[in-house]
């Protein structure tokens, strides 16, 4: 591409080669010659895609050239291609036969965002978490019995975490025959950050990686200019014929042939839906991820103990205005969950006031530093929860499903869920002031607003509405659709707020009900409704109401909006009147 495309396509660009290649048989069957223009057409196909879609963006135009590289010189899907993460991997998607449905990814029942194996025989390893390629890479390797090719790529800033660097010394180890593929682009989500990215570029050691990937054993090449298609088929050729572990570093420009995505990578990463002039459109309501960067910028302001901690999710987190207020206090690990967590614990063993910003998804990488570096220690550690519950479009991989299941275990640990923006922001002060592991755990997308709450009880909630023979237990954020079935089937209503510890005077008020219905944004499975079921089953009460728990199936959710896929699941003022129509034990 001779220069940068100044906006995204809104009508489907002419593609004449790229409609040839509708899979890769077709691309191998191309002139070498050909494919810089074939590069051309698929980065203007993706730009038109993503423009209707909304997805991640910048990584995967960066690697435009590097995917039909690969896929022109190996034998896919018999030899194995791993994409980390998986930003990377709408060419890929488009060049193994699914150019016609890149229209509907992310949609319901359409493309998934990540790679995915039950999608095609193409993605052989599902991803979306950063940083298992290698791991995955090697597992095939160490057992194929077929003399395949084994190359994984990783990127976007997923070479910093601690998983990719136990697989590379167990890969140079084994001298395995793979082929890892760094590409470096500078960036995660937001620039990379730490001494690896100085690493990278050579910088920090004499020799520079060179010397410590040749150091550990592994044959290395680079850096090689990712966005040169000559260059890498020379390279690539090379390496695929040398036996053992190998590693091709290749530098990419994230955005690549997209003006606006190559100056500003970060809020091009990943966009909605856009309009015509090719801007990202807004939320006109705050998220709460808003509300959690003003509460914690304020407090800032007023206590110098409180030191926020984040994987990579600076922007994500809505922390971008403190990071500009109070650099200091921003401690932005890079894609390594668990070293967040625990450095975290080391802030509060120093007398600091640390808070984790992190996303659901993502704690669960952290799990084992949760248990030991916090919990076992009843350490004074904040956890701002993002993310919880249904994603929507990002899918399974990105679903905080399973929080509650795995906090609610834990000795030690308070567990809020707000309802609205004003509980939010008195539930992160509560967790502030508390003494000891705490977690707020919220939703993505827009907070309503909600009535200001001036004192909160630790382990209280709130009648909102005596109704009579039913009780809607909600926790979360879907009060506004247990307030309107409800306020329909005349309800009794109680925001819970905490799901540890449960607020069981306010459950004693409720045993005359007939039956009960806990909503929550979670798995079903060892969710809150199972904590206030085992409550009622340790109860000695003569009379105990019938109790329907409403949550996220015990299955792999689709993607999809998140209002859809709520509704999928019953989690909706429609499906609970659905279930109080139907009576206790009828759902």
């Amino acid at each position: 591409m001779t220069s940068p495309l100044d906006q995204i396509p809104l009508q489907q660009p002419v593609t004449p080669l790229l409609d040839k290649v509708s899979e890769v048989a077709s691309l191998r069957g191309l002139d070498p010659q050909q494919l810089s223009q074939l590069a051309m057409e698929l980065r203007q196909y993706m730009l038109y895609c993503v423009g209707q879609t909304g997805g991640h963006l910048g990584a995967g135009l960066g690697v435009v050239e590097l995917t039909i590289a690969l896929h022109y010189l190996l034998d896919t899907p018999n030899d194995k291609l791993i994409w980390d993460v998986g930003h990377q991997a709408y060419p890929h998607k488009i060049l193994t036969g699914r150019k016609e449905a890149m229209l509907s990814m992310r949609q319901t029942a359409g493309l998934a965002p990540f790679p995915k194996r039950d999608e095609s025989p193409f993605d052989c390893f599902g991803v979306g978490h950063s940083s298992t390629s290698i791991s995955a890479l090697l597992g095939m390797a160490l057992v194929d019995k077929h003399g395949h090719q084994h190359v994984a790529v990783i990127g976007d800033g997923a070479l910093t975490a601690g998983m990719a660097y136990e697989a590379l010394n167990h890969l140079a180890h084994s001298d395995t025959n793979a082929l890892v593929i760094i590409n470096d682009n500078d960036m995660s989500i937001s620039a990379n950050q730490g001494g690896l990215a100085n690493f990278l570029d050579g910088t920090t050691i004499m020799g520079g990686p060179k010397a410590w990937f040749t150091a550990l054993g592994m044959t290395y090449v680079g850096p090689v200019d990712g966005n040169d298609m000559s260059a890498l088929l020379a390279h690539l050729q090379a390496l695929l014929r040398l036996p053992g572990p190998k590693l091709l570093h290749v530098h990419t420009v994230k955005g690549k042939g997209f003006a606006a995505a190559e100056k500003d990578p970060v809020a091009y990463h990943a966009i909605d839906k856009i309009d015509p002039v090719g801007k990202r459109k807004d939320p006109k309501k705050p998220t709460y991820a808003q509300v959690f960067g003003t509460w914690v910028t304020h407090l800032a302001g007023r206590d110098e103990r409180l030191h926020v901690v984040t994987p990579a999710m600076i922007g994500g987190s809505g922390l971008t205005t403190f990071a500009n207020q109070h650099p200091q206090r921003l401690h932005d690990v890079a894609i390594a969950e668990q070293h967040a967590v625990t450095l975290a614990a080391g802030m509060a063993c120093g007398g600091a006031k640390p808070v984790v910003a992190i996303y659901s998804t993502f704690l669960q990488r952290g799990y084992d530093q949760l248990v030991h570096d916090v919990a076992l220690q009843n350490l004074d550690v904040l956890f701002a929860i993002d993310r919880a519950g249904v994603v929507g479009e990002d899918g399974a991989t990105h679903t905080g499903a399973y929080d509650y299941s795995y906090l609610a275990c834990l000795p030690n640990m308070v567990i809020m869920a707000p309802s609205n923006a004003a509980e939010a922001q008195a539930m992160l002060q509560l967790g502030y002031d508390y003494q000891g592991p705490a977690v707020v755990r919220y939703p993505r997308g827009v907070a309503e607003v909600g009535t200001h709450v001036e004192t909160l009880e630790l382990g209280r909630g709130q009648l909102l509405r005596q109704g009579a023979d039913v009780a809607i237990l909600n926790f979360g954020s879907l009060l506004p659709e247990a307030q309107a079935a409800a306020e329909q089937s005349n309800a009794s209503l109680v925001d819970m707020r905490f799901v540890k510890p449960l607020d069981t005077q306010l459950l004693g008020q409720l045993l005359a009900h007939e039956h009960w219905i806990t909503l929550e944004d979670h798995a079903v499975c060892h969710g809150a409704g199972g904590l206030v079921a085992q409550w009622l089953a340790e109860r000695t009460a003569s009379h105990k109401p019938r109790l329907t728990s409403l949550g996220l199936a015990d299955t792999v959710l689709n993607h999809g909006s998140r209002l859809q896929v709520l509704a999928e699941q019953g989690l909706d003022k429609a499906g609970l009147l659905k279930v109080i129509a139907a009576g206790p034990g009828k759902h």
